[in-house]
């Protein structure tokens, strides 16, 4: 008797034991990606930029230095990176320098020198540098973005070539010639086809437009001074314009086929705003962040908010319909949103607002925001509860990580990485749990991120 009380005793403990390794293995820790952030001239020598990377740990979100990162970008002044879905290749945007050898670009002085370069990524989340740059058309490039399958990539830039020649001759000048009699100088798009073994680029040139000896543009023209763009399923969306001219959005039509952009009948379309940051797509529409005080009537009450969002429907000639919810009013204390992501099972949506809007320069706070989606009309809906969030100084980017439990964000004035744990059932962005310090060091100011999961 006693030796079966003994007996069950010593299986109950094994059981036990069982048990709790059972658990313990269901809570080991593992890496679940990479992050990747680029960094500012200030960050390295010889005056090129950075690119520092990460290890996301799936179960609580801390990141871990990868060894033998940073290295360099390979230019000055990376502003961009992307990361094809799926994909092992990144590619840095890097703008260049003015003539005094720094970022601060401008029309009148701009940044030469704009390059991408292509890294593949390869053990334990280390990136090498594949060689050749490539070399955007335009000068201050500012943009860059991949088509959906991987197969072209897209460069802004903010001065087309002939923005710079000496004398303007209207049967030479592309962007007259795109654009239209009187258009004198413009931005660009430069365009790319992408290798799918080896990652190179080849530049696409316009089959649309040519010059008087026949030759085509190696370009894309779109109106001056544009701000960002994006791709939604067949149109090429360029936000344009300056406080002073208002801000006009300009379609161009994609083809998936070739990487092709081309003019249709549609011209550019005025906004009514006059400071767009960023145009995003998302919860099936696109969205052009603004970052002016807004004035409107809350329950007859005059109120101001220091941004908004503007959803749009594209149709299929790229014009532009306002969504029937109308304009979303920005957070009420944050301000200059930057950039929006749609979480991945499409709940919500999250804005990184950078702080440092010109107009609200008592208040320049950083942090982030989000809104719950309504899926019947897809429409957002006033801010989840508990939103805003804080996030580092200055944030440059905002991302979901590839497991789809933490939000990120790159931190331009104080040159870190911040991370919070995404609740599956309100959307709440809390603390990464036992993390004893919630921001990550960099080396110098962060200007993008992009995440993969490949870790093989």
């Amino acid at each position: 008797m006693r030796f079966m009380k003994f007996g069950k005793a010593l299986m109950m403990s094994a059981l036990s034991v069982g048990t709790i390794l059972g658990i313990t293995s269901c809570v080991q820790s593992y890496t679940v990606g990479y992050l990747y952030v680029t960094g500012t001239t200030t960050a390295a020598t010889g005056n090129n930029g950075i690119i520092s990377g990460f290890k996301i740990d799936h179960n609580k979100g801390n990141l871990t230095p990868i060894n033998g990162l940073p290295i360099s970008t390979g230019g000055s002044n990376p502003i961009r990176a992307v990361l094809l879905t799926g994909g092992r290749f990144v590619y840095v945007l890097n703008r260049g320098t003015n003539s005094a050898g720094n970022a601060d670009c401008t029309q009148a002085d701009p940044c030469s020198g704009s390059s991408i370069t292509e890294f593949a990524i390869g053990g334990n989340g280390v990136l090498s540098a594949q060689g050749q740059a490539f070399f955007p058309q335009g000068k201050n490039s500012i943009r860059l973005i991949p088509d959906p399958n991987g197969s072209y990539l897209y460069v802004l830039d903010h001065d087309a070539p002939d923005n710079f020649a000496a004398t303007y001759d209207p049967n030479t000048n592309g962007c007259t010639l795109a654009l239209g009699t009187g258009v004198e100088t413009c931005g660009d798009i430069t365009a790319f086809k992408i290798d799918p073994n080896t990652g190179r680029l080849t530049l696409i040139v316009n089959a649309q437009v040519t010059s008087a000896s026949g030759t085509p543009l190696p370009y894309f023209p779109v109106p001056s001074n544009p701000v960002d763009f994006v791709l939604s399923a067949s149109i090429m969306l360029t936000i344009s314009g300056t406080p002073a001219t208002g801000d006009v959005a300009f379609p161009y039509s994609y083809n998936g086929l070739n990487g092709q952009l081309t003019i249709n009948q549609n011209s550019a379309q005025p906004l009514g705003i006059k400071q767009a940051t960023a145009i995003v797509a998302a919860v099936g529409a696109v969205y052009v962040l603004d970052a002016e005080p807004l004035t409107y009537l809350n329950n007859g009450t005059e109120s101001t908010v220091p941004s908004q969002m503007l959803p749009y429907t594209v149709g299929t000639n790229g014009a532009l319909q306002q969504q029937s919810g109308g304009i979303v009013p920005g957070d009420a204390i944050l301000t200059k949103p930057i950039y929006m992501i749609e979480e991945s099972k499409g709940s919500w949506v999250y804005v990184a607002y950078q702080g440092d809007n010109n107009t609200q320069t008592d208040d320049p706070t950083s942090g982030i925001a989000g809104w719950v989606i309504d899926k019947q009309n897809n429409q957002l809906t006033p801010e989840i509860t508990g939103s805003p969030w804080g996030s580092g100084s200055g944030p440059q980017c905002i991302l979901e990580d590839p497991s789809d439990q933490f939000i990120y964000t790159a931190n331009f004035n104080d040159s870190t990485v911040t991370g919070r744990a995404l609740d599956v059932q309100s959307g709440e962005l809390n603390q990464l749990p036992s993390s004893a310090n919630k921001s990550y060091p960099l080396n110098g100011p962060a200007t993008w991120c992009v995440t993969s999961g490949r870790t093989s």
